[in-house]
């Protein structure tokens, strides 16, 4: 994957590098020196961005991996047990980042670790075997799993950090075309409606702040910049939906205007979700374009 990273197009504009993948211009950050220091920053940064994308109650400590593991083996019950795939997979995602902590502070004092070193199997191990369980865990919204972003901390284990680099911009390519997708199908069914004057250009902001959300770093100072225009186009996309009371005193009767409301906020939390996650999210995606679909034919038919 190296050489393709390195002969990407780039391009510079205002003083900021962007590399080309399929189609998108993507923000460019220089790769880091490859290092066990290196891989355990990316690590300890992945590792607190999945547990804040993931459903609640699963970042356990990895000191409690045991007690996880004896739980999980010993429920039966269907959905407890998915939980306790979960809770058992942060154990083990949380006892990799300790280990591999340790082997880089014993780095930092001369104590040379070779590839071969148990320590590091133990680690890979438990990177593995959380992603296996991965599968199990559902994003914080409690829409379908995010496996894809949980294998990411494995891959800055396994992989040559330009190679695992090369694997981000590829994902965000793949959620920024997704973010097309999903706007450019909610501009189609909502802006020909009377009642969301002007939506098509909201919908196309909120969109176009989105994809600069994705590609961002939070390490990069322009992060200042892009959060508050993200939440902002954000806020006023959701303008036109009037508030939760309106609906309890009965001033809000039009069935397929509410329903309209429930699909563009549902679209924006979409938008937002891919975009905070780095990845496709096709489930998500088919299901609420498909909603999409129903809705327009409901209005065909109206």
């Amino acid at each position: 994957m190296n050489a393709n990273l390195d002969n990407r197009p780039r391009k510079v504009v205002d003083e900021r590098e962007y590399i080309q993948y399929d189609d998108y211009w993507i923000r460019f950050y220089e790769p880091p020196e490859d290092s066990y220091r290196a891989r355990r920053d990316l690590i300890d940064a992945l590792t607190r961005r999945t547990f804040h994308h993931s459903e609640p109650g699963i970042n356990t400590p990895g000191l409690r991996l045991e007690l996880a593991r004896h739980h999980y083996e010993s429920q039966f019950d269907p959905e407890r047990k998915r939980v306790n795939a979960a809770m058992l997979a942060g154990a083990l995602f949380n006892r990799a980042t300790d280990i591999f902590t340790s082997i880089v502070e014993m780095e930092e004092k001369g104590i040379t670790i070779s590839r071969d070193n148990e320590l590091l199997r133990e680690c890979g191990r438990c990177f593995r075997e959380a992603l296996e369980l991965g599968t199990q865990v559902r994003h914080v919204s409690g829409e379908e799993g995010v496996d894809e972003m949980w294998g990411e901390p494995f891959k800055v284990f396994t992989l040559p950090i330009k190679d695992y680099y090369e694997s981000r911009y590829i994902k965000i390519a793949q959620t920024m075309r997704t973010i097309d997708e999903v706007s450019t199908r909610m501009v189609e069914v909502f802006s020909p409606m009377p009642e969301f004057p002007g939506i098509a250009e909201r919908i196309g902001n909120y969109a176009a702040i989105a994809k600069r959300y994705t590609e961002m770093m939070k390490a990069d100072p322009d992060f200042f910049l892009i959060w508050p225009d993200f939440v902002v186009t954000g806020d006023q996309l959701l303008e036109y939906i009037p508030e939760a009371d309106a609906y309890d005193r009965g001033e809000f009767e039009n069935p397929l205007l509410l329903h309209a409301c429930k699909l563009l906020k549902g679209g924006k939390d979409l938008i937002n979700h891919v975009s905070g996650v780095r990845v496709p999210m096709r489930k998500s995606t088919l299901t609420y374009l498909s909603h999409l679909d129903d809705f327009q034919r409901s209005i065909d038919d109206a």
